[in-house]
């Protein structure tokens, strides 16, 4: 199978992550900090090695800043609702996924949605500095399109916080082991990860690296300390992680790290954009094909785009692409707004996405399938 939906999850692990897990399943299956003995000391020991490398990798204040969640989604979460109160305002952007918006609106917070340009980054801070008012508490965005793969200029909105004395969050779900991210250099006061996409981790994993403190929280219970205090403990990372951590997903993303590390992540990230560049090129050529961003270049877009045949439902695309062993991802992707933005509320787009693993033997299989004449005489006569 050509695997193209590594912004979902990359499907192709590393041989060290993979090994690494097992080796977790076998070494360091104790609870840690919950045991006062050697085998939990060493599954602890083990956890906050990585809790360290983590810091290390996005540039964070200690190790005690980075909380283990189960997801990006739940991080984001612990964030929006922890953080934000009634009468607070929070500026979002317009390609923010629904990990961002549903939980915005649950919390009833007023926030302000603010258009990113696909193609000047001037303007997109422009508009985040004019969405600004008195009671503006955050500014929380997405780093990277999971729709369009648009990359948003982070450094320069953490400038304007900076410079407004507001906080900023940001999801990283689409950018974090895809291109570097230093939190104290881009004013990031909560990290929101997806252990399981560039990270290459296994699934079922979530980073929170906060640099800000967070008043509420959202999940209370067993934290190893303080265990006769009925309150939740105020110290991080014991504030936020309540209940035992998935130790395997866990020492999976060291390896992960030691993965990206060791090839270089600017070498791995201009070696994707160079393949999704190709397949851009490749489908721009296909009259029939309609493209919603320009040529996604580095440091501009992350290794992902989005595409429709016209007048096609992008579900029956990929369902062809499927039976030709392909794997893509269609529908909204979970981020209405960016659909709205790029005119594909009524059938959604095709999303190709990259990683370290795919060739350009296979973007070249994959651009002569659609590019076919058959595919699409198969795809007209599927929906006449």
């Amino acid at each position: 199978m050509i695997y193209f939906d590594n912004a979902a999850t990359t499907g192709k692990k590393p041989a060290e992550v993979i090994n690494a897990v097992v080796t977790a399943l076998k070494g360091y299956s104790a609870n840690p900090g919950r045991g006062g003995y050697k085998y939990s000391a060493k599954t602890a020991d083990a956890v906050f090695r990585v809790r360290e490398k983590t810091a290390e990798f996005f540039c964070a204040e200690g190790p005690e800043k980075v909380v283990f969640t189960l997801n990006c989604t739940h991080s984001i979460n612990a964030v929006l609702k922890g953080v934000l109160k009634k009468g607070d305002h929070i500026v979002v952007s317009s390609l923010e996924h629904n990990a961002v918006m549903r939980p915005l609106k649950k919390a009833g917070t007023s926030y302000t949605v603010v258009e990113v340009s696909l193609t000047d980054d001037e303007t997109t801070v422009e508009n985040f500095k004019r969405a600004i008012r008195p009671n503006t508490k955050m500014i929380f965005c997405t780093g990277g399109s999971n729709v369009l793969g648009r990359l948003l200029p982070i450094e320069r909105i953490g400038e304007l916080c900076k410079e407004k004395k507001l906080l900023f969050g940001v999801d990283a779900a689409q950018i974090a082991g895809v291109i570097p991210i230093d939190m104290k250099k881009m004013n990031i006061d909560y990290l929101c990860v997806a252990a399981h996409k560039g990270l290459y981790a296994p699934m079922g994993l979530g980073i929170l690296i906060c640099r800000k403190s967070i008043p509420e929280t959202i999940i209370e219970g067993g934290t190893g300390t303080n265990s006769l205090d009925l309150t939740q403990p105020s110290e991080l990372p014991e504030r936020l992680e309540s209940g035992t951590v998935n130790v395997p997903a866990i020492i999976g993303l060291g390896a992960g790290l030691n993965f990206i590390e060791k090839r270089g992540i600017k070498r791995l990230y201009s070696e994707e954009m160079k393949l999704i560049k190709a397949i851009y090129n490749g489908l721009a050529k296909n009259r029939n094909i309609e493209l919603y961003t320009p040529l996604p270049e580095p440091w501009s877009y992350a290794p992902l785009l989005s595409f429709n045949f016209k007048g096609i439902e992008s579900n029956a695309v990929a369902r062809l692409l499927d039976q030709n062993n392909i794997a893509v991802r269609a529908g909204y992707h979970c981020a209405p707004s960016a659909h709205k933005q790029i005119g594909t509320l009524e059938n959604g787009a095709v999303r190709v996405s990259v990683s370290a693993f795919n060739t350009f033997a296979e973007a070249d299989t994959f651009i002569k399938t659609v590019n076919d004449e058959n595919f699409f005489k198969i795809l007209k006569k599927a929906i006449e």
